[in-house]
Formats: structure tokens, C-alpha cells, sequence
């Protein structure tokens, strides 16, 4: 697939695509909606204080982990299209209640159930999936998550100014958060009627059970079970961040931790009823996967997604502070962290595609992240403003690279699946950004860029041992199992 396709539209696997990121973009705008009108709220409303918008930005993103697990599980059970359709209008409404809240609880209620929309991503990468061949997936994923990826940006540059000149008054900010959210419903409504799950109705596969992921021997299930818990676990992490920030008691806390213990071992629970009938039977040999695939896939989205959500918090205030440079300046040098999405995915989903061997494209994304974190925390006043602002860029070249290559892999693992693969490993990304984060509140920037650094060469570690070249990956078709065939057999039974 050539960058030049994009622009034929009346190709349908060119419209899907287009109708697809758009909508990505338009939930990630609603996503981060907030930060961008926060001294605005704060002037409107006399009770709000700083710390409860910090508050806010940790429910932003509470929910997103354990959402993605749960989208993976729809997505595989009921399509894309009606999954993003009915995420799109029901997250409208507390995105409305958020922006007509009267009360902290109201608000942070809302935010708290809002951060699901972050799920967003994986729905899209599993439409993409669907109607993009294993040639061609790479660089159509790349181009569907860097252009969606971009909504984030463009709600930080506009709705400031949505809420100043149309609407102004004290209460712009409610109006401009209120538009966003019924552009986000209305676009839900017109994608249900606009795309199908792929170019005809067999092409999307029903796992045989889709309340936890199948795996393909014992040994396999052990790791699912390990790798479930950190998932659900890092919650804790954010429980124990709002207690000490003093907005939950000691009560509370406890009742919050014994939630996610329950959540946690439910999730087990599920993993064995789904597989232990599975591996008694059997499974085909050309049926099964290795496990170890998916969690070295999990690693890379830890060490780039993640990092790049830690590393646009801080680094605004990095220039900042270590170049003397003006809030404004500092900021517009530390957006182009994220600003390089727009070419970088779509050029590590397009480099995974032509290089011929996906395996060997992950893996040299992953020293290059390394090595280019490694490199930032020798930055200092010393340097060149110029060159630590090449050195950043670089960097972020290889981070949101390998972005586009973990998500040009995950298609080709196991087609059956792939909802549940992109959801374990997209919420993997928030899992890496929550501990990033909390680790950055004890560290100078260079130990943390050093840490990070550190994190993507122990996951190309795990990839060089554990990542297999997919079988197929550049075929003109998805490897189709005989489990796949008799599932096909069944859904035209029963239709």
C-alpha cells in the first residue's frame, strides 16, 4: 500500500479507514477536553480549586485500563461498528454532565466515567484490521492511530478559543465541552449506518467465548493469569495517589482496594472457565498461538504509548525550567513531542510493512527508543537549545514508530482474537504512563528519562526472546484456522 491510496476515496477500504480515525479523533478530542479550559473553570466556578482539577486529570484516566479489557471482549463478540457507535453516544452523556456539573461530586463522577471513552483506540485498530489485507495493515493502522492520536492536540489549540470568541461569557467552557460531546454522539449515529465490520459479513470472526482471551496450552493460560493481574492491579496505584492527596479516607481506600482484589480475581475466574474446557479438548495445532507474542507486544506498548503520555506531562516544564525559556515557548517545543504522530505512526506501520520482516522492524524501534531516552537524560543547559529540541524529536520519532509497529503485528497473531490482543495490549500503554507518572513524583527528569530508557531496552529484551515473526504477515489473506472454518460454518447455521 502506497502513502498515495489514502487519497483514493472511492476505494471502500479507504472510506472505512477515513470514517474510522475520524471518528478516533473525534473521541480522543472529547477524552482531553478538559485541560486545555482548566484556568477557565477555575475562574467560573469559585469552588473549584488546582487540586481538584489534579484530581480530575487522575480520573481521566482511572477507568481507561479496565475499559479497554472490556471493549476487546465486545469488539470480538459484536463487531466494531456497533461497538464505537455505541461507545461514541454513550459516553455523550457524561461528557454533557461534566459540562453542566454544579458539584464536585457530579464532576468528578463524570470524569471518572468519561475516562472510558479512552477505549476508543482499540475498536478502530480492530475495524482497520478488518478491512486491510496483512500486506497492507501496518501502514493503515499507523495512519489510522497517528491521524486519531491528533484529536488530543487539535482540543488543546481550539477549544480555548471555542470558548472565548463563540461562545464567551463565564460559562463558555461548558458550552464548548457540551459541543464536543454532541458532535461526538451525532458522529456515532451516522457511523452505525455509514461502515460495516469489514467488505462482507464473514469477514469478522467470533472467538468462542469472548469473556476472556483463549490461549493455547497450559503453560500459555499461567502467563494470561500473570500478565491479567498488573491490568487491574495499577489501580491501586491511583487509589493510593487520590488518598494522598486527601480526597479519600482511610475507609474508603480500603473499600477501593478490596474492589480491585475482587475485580482482579474475577478476571481469573473468567480466564479459566473460558480456557480449561478449551485445553481439555485440545486445541488444533494450526490453531494455536504463542502467548508469548502478545506479551512482548504488551512490553512495547508499556515502553512507547506509555512513555509518550508521561513524557507530553512533563516536558513542557523540563524546557522550561532548564532553558529559562517562557511557558509559551516551552509548550510549543514540547507539543512537537506529540505533533510528529501525524508522520511517525503511519511510517512505522508503513516500515513494517515494506521491510519484510515485522519482527526485526519491532525490535529496532525499541533500541532506537532506548538509545534516544538515553540520550535526553544527558540534556542539559549546556546544550543547544536547537539540538535538544532535534534530540526530542528524534526521540519521539522512534517512540510513536513503534507505536505504529506493535499495532501492525497484533493483526497477524491470531485474526480470532485480535479485539482481545489490542485491548490487553492498549491498556498496557495507560498501565506504563500510570507508573511512569507516579514514578516521575520521585525522580529528576534525567534518572526519568534514564528509567524510561531503561524500560524500552528490558522490553527488547522480551522481544528479542519471546516475539515471533507472525506467520502470514504479508499475505494477500488472514491465516484462516480449522476452528475458524467450523466457527464460520456455525454463525452461517445460525444466521
Amino acid at each position: 500500500m502506497k502513502v498515495a491510496a489514502v487519497f483514493q476515496f472511492k476505494h471502500p477500504e479507504i472510506r472505512a479507514l477515513h470514517l474510522t480515525w475520524i471518528a478516533f479523533f473525534i473521541t480522543f478530542y472529547v477524552w482531553f477536553n478538559m485541560a486545555p479550559l482548566a484556568s477557565s473553570m477555575l475562574k467560573s466556578v469559585d469552588w473549584l480549586t488546582p487540586d481538584d482539577l489534579k484530581l480530575f486529570a487522575i480520573c481521566n484516566v482511572a477507568l481507561t485500563i479496565p475499559a479497554r479489557i472490556v471493549v476487546g471482549m465486545a469488539l470480538d463478540r459484536f463487531g466494531p461498528r456497533r461497538v464505537f457507535s455505541v461507545l461514541m453516544v454513550s459516553m455523550s452523556l457524561p461528557a454533557l454532565a461534566f459540562a453542566f456539573g454544579n458539584s464536585l461530586t457530579q464532576l468528578l463522577v463524570a470524569r471518572l466515567i468519561l475516562s472510558s471513552v479512552g477505549a476508543s483506540f482499540v475498536v478502530g485498530i480492530h475495524m482497520t484490521a478488518l478491512w486491510f489485507k496483512p500486506r497492507d495493515i501496518g501502514f493503515a493502522e499507523g495512519f489510522y492511530a497517528g491521524w486519531g492520536n491528533f484529536g488530543s492536540a487539535v482540543a488543546a489549540m481550539s477549544l480555548p478559543t471555542i470558548a472565548l470568541t463563540l461562545y464567551g461569557g463565564a460559562d463558555g467552557w461548558r458550552w464548548a465541552i457540551a459541543q464536543s460531546a454532541i458532535v461526538m454522539a451525532a458522529y456515532g449515529v451516522y457511523y452505525w449506518f455509514a461502515i460495516s465490520d469489514g467488505p462482507n459479513t464473514g469477514t469478522h470472526r467470533r472467538p468462542r467465548k469472548a469473556a476472556a482471551m483463549e490461549v493455547s496450552s497450559w503453560a500459555d493460560m499461567i502467563k494470561l493469569i500473570i500478565w491479567t493481574i498488573p491490568l487491574v492491579g495499577v489501580l491501586a496505584i491511583l487509589v493510593w495517589r487520590v488518598q494522598q492527596m486527601g480526597y479519600l479516607s482511610v475507609v474508603w481506600a480500603a473499600v477501593a482496594y478490596a474492589v480491585i482484589v475482587a475485580i482482579v480475581i474475577y478476571q481469573i475466574i473468567q480466564i479459566l472457565r473460558v480456557n480449561l474446557p478449551i485445553l481439555r479438548q485440545g486445541v488444533p495445532e494450526d490453531d494455536r498461538y504463542s502467548f508469548n507474542s502478545v506479551a512482548a507486544l504488551n512490553t512495547t506498548y508499556f515502553a512507547n504509548f506509555g512513555a509518550e503520555l508521561a513524557v507530553v506531562s512533563m516536558l513542557p516544564l523540563f524546557f522550561e525550567q532548564t532553558w529559562g525559556l517562557n511557558a509559551a515557548t516551552a509548550g510549543l517545543i514540547a507539543a512537537s513531542f506529540a505533533f510528529v504522530n501525524l508522520v511517525a505512526r503511519p511510517m512505522g506501520g508503513l516500515v513494517s510493512d515494506r521491510f519484510g520482516n515485522r519482527r526485526f522492524v519491532m525490535l529496532s524501534y525499541m533500541l532506537g527508543i532506548s538509545v534516544g531516552f538515553a540520550a535526553m537524560a544527558l540534556l542539559d543547559a549546556r546544550w543547544p537549545l536547537f539540538l535538544a529540541v532535534a534530540v526530542t524529536i528524534t526521540t519521539s520519532l522512534f517512540v510513536q514508530g513503534a507505536e505504529g509497529a506493535t499495532f501492525g503485528i497484533i493483526p497477524s497473531i491470531k485474526r480470532r482474537i485480535t479485539g482481545q490482543i489490542a485491548g490487553m495490549a492498549g491498556a498496557y500503554g495507560n498501565v506504563g504512563a500510570v507508573i511512569y507518572l507516579t514514578i516521575y513524583t520521585f525522580v529528576t527528569p534525567t534518572q526519568f528519562f534514564m528509567l524510561i530508557a531503561l524500560g524500552a531496552f528490558i522490553s527488547w529484551l522480551v522481544c528479542l526472546i519471546w516475539l515471533k515473526e507472525p506467520e502470514g504477515a504479508f499475505d494477500s489473506e488472514y491465516y484462516t484456522s480449522s476452528v475458524d472454518r467450523a466457527l464460520d460454518t456455525q454463525a452461517d447455521t445460525s444466521a
